[in-house]
């Protein structure tokens, strides 16, 4: 026991320690030194993605989830000072616009009496004048607080006349903003659990940024533009202009609202989409909204050299026109069978099942 101990197992951890010194060695000194041209190299090759620009018809139609709505009652105001001689309308009869709802007798001022040589004249008797207090628009008498022998003042709120009708009102994104900023046609209304879709001529487009009442689209006079406006993909990506907000990948920037006809028996609340058309571009130059960057006339794509990868892309002004969500009008800048980015360069690429595992984002250099 005492010689395995003494020399049998202190030259058995020498042995040990030699085979790894050995094994450090060869790994540094021998492997290292081995030729690598032998081995395979890297096969990754990037392509860009490019598309032709073809001809197509460009229909403007956006689709906008909105809900019905009350229209809000109409304040009655009198046009005039002075006491309420007589009603003629109770509370709850339906009225026309221009109907006399009640009257009043306002006191005209006079010349005060004057005294002369020949003694006092007799003071003048008081004149007044009756005025009518008319309806403000068709509909129902909802209230009216006045009474006989009640003092009303110029511009007083004495009632209020419910028009009994409905508006479909919906929210937009500024991309749906941009592509109706042509006056919009009519929509059609589709009622979730309603009647059949039913046209709806009077479209309205407000700006949330202003605090007045609806407004056309064509009030808005500041961002420019008529219907053959479109957006790059800057702002609308493909299928961006339809669905609710949430869906078109925006922030509402707007309300779109339509009234109801009168023949149409609807309830506030239900849900409806609205299906408006902006415009048709038949056999227009078109190129998919992702490979366009620019504004609301003008745009900016990348031409695809001939001379196949490792050409940088020419960057070319284009004017743009209707859009459809999903692809752009050329207007201008482009002819039909060049080849174009279909994605913005910098600009994140989608990938899709028509993307291979080399393609990704084109990032000129500099």
């Amino acid at each position: 026991m005492g010689i395995f101990r003494r020399v049998i197992l202190p030259f058995a951890w020498l042995l040990v320690f030699a085979v790894i010194a050995v094994a450090l060695v060869k790994m540094a000194f021998v492997d290292g030194l081995k030729p690598t041209g032998s081995e395979p190299a890297p096969l990754a090759q990037v392509d860009i993605p490019v598309v032709p620009a073809t001809r197509a018809t460009v229909t403007n139609t956006v689709q906008i989830k909105g809900t019905v709505q009350s229209d809000a009652a109409e304040p009655v105001r009198s046009t005039s000072a002075g006491k309420v001689v007589q009603v003629f309308v109770q509370q709850g009869a339906p009225v026309a616009k221009g109907d006399a709802l009640f009257q009043v007798k306002a006191e005209r001022a006079v010349a005060a009496a004057q005294t002369s040589q020949e003694g006092p004249v007799t003071a003048p008797k008081p004149v007044y004048d009756y005025f009518d207090i008319l309806a403000p628009r068709d509909g129902t008498l909802q209230q009216l607080t006045t009474l006989v022998d009640q003092q009303v003042t110029v511009g007083e709120s004495v009632g209020k006349v419910d028009p009994g009708s409905y508006t479909v009102s919906g929210p937009v994104t500024a991309d749906q903003q941009y592509r109706l900023l042509g006056k919009p046609g009519p929509a059609e209304i589709a009622l979730v659990g309603g009647p059949a879709p039913f046209q709806c001529a009077e479209v309205k487009l407000k700006n949330n940024a202003f605090d007045d009442a609806g407004t056309s689209s064509g009030g808005l006079a500041a961002t420019g533009g008529g219907a053959g406006m479109g957006v790059g993909g800057a702002i609308a990506g493909p299928g961006g202009g339809s669905g609710t907000p949430s869906d078109a990948g925006g922030t509402p920037t707007g309300t779109i609202s339509c009234a109801v006809p009168k023949d149409q028996q609807v309830f506030a609340g239900l849900g409806a989409t609205m299906t408006v058309s902006a415009g048709v571009s038949p056999n227009v130059v078109t190129v998919p909204l992702t490979s366009v960057k620019g504004s609301v006339k003008d745009g900016i794509v990348w031409v695809a050299a001939p001379g196949g990868s490792g050409v940088a892309p020419e960057q070319r002004k284009v004017q743009l026109g209707l859009n459809d969500g999903n692809v752009v009008e050329v207007m201008s800048g482009l002819t039909e069978g060049e080849q174009v980015l279909e994605f913005v360069p910098g600009a994140p690429a989608v990938q899709g099942p028509m993307m291979g595992p080399g393609q990704g984002t084109y990032i000129p250099a500099g």
